[in-house]
């Protein structure tokens, strides 16, 4: 850089202003008389080189203009000069130079020699000689009147700390609390990767004292959502298909994005199976093709459907389980009244609770099975139309009433054990899954108030049978009968004597008779 660039106050020529045409300098040679300082052979052809066509006449022309005061306080107007590198040089008028960064006209076209540009003197480099220029104040002046809350801009992110990001938004310093930059929370070790990005944002706040404003981020992305979902709800119909990804999870369903909009995929509609977690079938970021449940545009609410894209096991489940065939299960859920029995992915039955066994009578399915079990069924119906399928556990195995008329004949006696008591009389346990009544009016030979004043649970007792029905599963026994039993008069027959056993020997001493 020459010595006039570096000190321009040691200038041979005075400014215009102050030196008339006819006027001497005291120091160099008269230069012709026009707004612009002497320049020494070098610099007058570097200026031609770099002006091309523009002449100083054309230069005289626009004197006017970058001497007229600028848009914004603090803004003024010069004419570029010379684009090297990443700088670019202004001529500021009289013996002002100034320098500014290329860099900070952004994505756009930088200038070029000749062009008029507003910038604003942030500083002075004596080393130099040169005015520290800015264009980001010119715009700033030019853009902070036409600001207002609840605005759309775009901004860079130039920095981050502990509470968001730093931006800067058409040259205005701005900051996004980092509560504002997404719909979900985003750590403070998470900021850097926002560095240099462009973001679209909502004005919330405009700090005039402080001139910066402060953006939202979050506002901008629910704003486009809203416009999203108005315009995606018009071309939604019931029955429609579509793919979606998974963005949240919870207890009751599974959120999936469609193209911008929020669907819900609830838990009943996840799997033709019963699913206790959404997490043990869909993951988040998964893709999905879902179908379209409802629409409600009023609310911007859509259900969606996952089960109902894949084949449903119940059109073929009255085929596969025919009334009376045995099958495998797995029990799911156990109910005060049952067991609920899974067959396949899908496909579930219930097992009522007097279905479960024979051996005695349950107050709870806990008692005989637990959820996880495989256990063999049979199954006694199967209803499509409600989608139902009614098992049971106790026939898949055999029956103990089968031949109970041969193993207990009637007026035989037999011995049981007292399992229930009621006012009308006792049920007694002749073997596992088969129980007796005896009536109150059979208990003893005199009257009897209550049962509990003849017999008791957990009893031992010998009854008389009356009457056995093995389609209904039904046997009358008697208590005062027993004695009439032939296993009665058996036991109550005196054993037989036998003959004293005759001495080998005599018995020493004594009387000989």
């Amino acid at each position: 850089m020459t010595e006039e660039k570096q000190h321009p106050q040691e200038w041979d020529n005075p400014s215009p202003e102050n030196q008339s045409a006819d006027e001497t300098p005291q120091d160099g040679p008269k230069v012709p008389d026009m707004p612009y300082p002497s320049a020494d052979d070098d610099l007058e052809q570097e200026l031609a080189e770099a002006l091309g066509q523009m002449n100083l006449e054309s230069l005289m022309d626009t004197d006017a203009a970058m001497q007229s005061p600028g848009t914004g306080e603090g803004v003024r107007r010069g004419r570029v000069i010379a684009v090297e590198g990443g700088d670019v040089f202004v001529d500021m008028g009289g013996k002002s130079q100034g320098i500014l960064p290329a860099e900070q006209w952004g994505d756009g076209t930088p200038p070029t020699v000749g062009d008029v540009v507003e910038v604003t003197v942030e500083g002075y480099e004596p080393a130099e000689g040169l005015l520290l220029l800015s264009r980001r104040g010119a715009i700033q002046a030019a853009a902070w009147h036409t600001l207002s809350q609840g605005q759309l801009v775009e901004g860079r992110v130039t920095g981050h700390n502990k509470g968001g990001l730093e931006m800067d938004v058409n040259g205005i310093k701005a900051f996004m609390p980092i509560s504002q930059i997404d719909f979900e929370r985003i750590e403070t070790d998470d900021l850097r990767q926002f560095t240099n990005r462009r973001l679209p944002c909502e004005v919330v706040e405009i700090r005039h004292s402080e001139r910066t404003i402060v953006v939202s981020r979050r506002n901008a992305l629910q704003r486009q959502r809203e416009e999203a979902r108005a315009d995606l709800l018009d071309t939604l119909e019931e029955g429609q298909l579509v793919t979606g990804t998974v963005k949240t999870i919870m207890p009751y369903g599974v959120f999936v994005d469609i193209g911008g909009v929020d669907g819900l995929v609830h838990v009943s509609d996840l799997s033709y199976s019963r699913v206790e977690d959404p997490a043990e079938v869909v993951t988040e970021g998964q893709q999905l093709q879902v179908q379209i449940l409802g629409v409600d545009r009023e609310s911007g609410r859509i259900a969606l459907g996952l089960k109902q894209v894949m084949p449903d096991p119940w059109k073929e489940a009255e085929a596969k389980y025919a009334p009376g065939s045995l099958v495998t299960g797995r029990v799911t859920r156990l109910v005060d009244f049952g067991a609920f029995v899974e067959l396949e992915p899908g496909v579930e039955g219930l097992v009522p609770i007097g279905e479960i066994t024979y051996e005695r009578r349950i107050g709870h399915p806990r008692e005989v099975l637990s959820e996880g079990q495989v256990v063999h069924v049979r199954v006694l119906n199967v209803d499509m139309a409600a989608g139902r399928i009614s098992l049971s556990v106790k026939q898949a195995g055999e029956d103990p009433w089968i031949g109970a008329s041969v193993r207990w004949p009637v007026d035989s006696g037999a011995e049981g054990v007292v399992r229930r008591t009621t006012e009308f009389g006792a049920f007694v346990e002749m073997a596992p899954g088969v129980e007796g009544l005896v009536h109150i009016s059979e208990l003893a030979d005199r009257h009897v108030r209550r049962v509990e004043e003849v017999v008791r649970v957990g009893q031992q007792v010998k009854v008389k049978v009356l009457d056995v029905d093995e389609d209904r599963r039904r046997m009358s026994l008697s208590l005062k009968r027993y004695a009439e039993t032939p296993e009665a008069s058996a036991a109550l027959a005196p054993e037989p004597t036998r003959p004293p056993k005759k001495r080998k020997k005599p018995l020493k001493g004594g009387l000989d008779w």
